[in-house]
């Protein structure tokens, strides 16, 4: 398992809605103002472009102890050296994963159904991500959405750590916690806002006592 905290604020990459100011421009602003994890997520590049990207997000982030994940490529997390990957139901098995990263390496897998959340297995895996708690255009083939009384059912399935993800705002991020997630993974929220570190800064805001 991997910190808690590591999920409270769980950026997810998107190339087009990146494009003004880049990736790793953005990461830098978001990470800066309290992302506290990163997954390079980009479903049209290919490897060496999924490495190259990564080594130069590892850059970005030497030094702020924010870890970075890629999203379903184990060759390109390894060969960036990542700090781990994260895999989707239809993906390689934890198994296999957790083979190939070794046992020092994060390995996030996406959960949609309370019998994957039972299946996944602590000893592979480190942290689950659950969702869509909404419908999201980042991401077309995605299940029904689960809204927060699906996201608490899912939650309280497992001993493992817990990020919510799917169409997910700042005034959501309130409801995420006290559903029992650990944190809120966002795309839109931050990638391709006006002002990044605004809108990262407004997740914090929306839980201030």
């Amino acid at each position: 398992m991997i910190p808690r905290d590591h999920l409270r604020l769980y950026l997810v990459t998107d190339p087009g809605l990146c494009r003004a100011r880049g990736v790793v421009e953005t990461v830098a602003q978001a990470v800066a103002a309290g992302v506290t994890m990163v997954q390079l997520r980009d479903k049209e590049a290919s490897t060496p472009q999924r490495v190259a990207l990564a080594r130069a997000l590892k850059a970005a982030l030497r030094g702020t102890g924010v870890p970075l994940v890629v999203n379903d490529d184990l060759d390109a997390a390894i060969a960036a050296e990542a700090d781990g990957a994260h895999i989707g139901q239809g993906d390689v098995s934890a198994r296999a994963a957790r083979a190939r990263l070794g046992s020092d390496k994060i390995l996030g897998l996406s959960c949609e159904t309370p019998e994957t959340v039972q299946a996944a297995d602590a000893g592979l895996v480190d942290y689950l991500g659950l969702g869509p708690v909404f419908g999201t255009a980042t991401k077309a083939d995605h299940k029904a959405p689960i809204g927060f009384d699906g996201l608490a059912r899912l939650v309280a399935l497992t001993g493992l750590p817990t990020v919510a993800i799917g169409g997910l705002k700042a005034q959501h991020h309130a409801q995420v916690l006290a559903s029992g997630a650990d944190g809120s993974a966002v795309v839109s929220a931050i990638c391709g806002q006006p002002d990044i570190a605004t809108a990262t800064r407004r997740f914090f805001e929306e839980v201030q006592p």
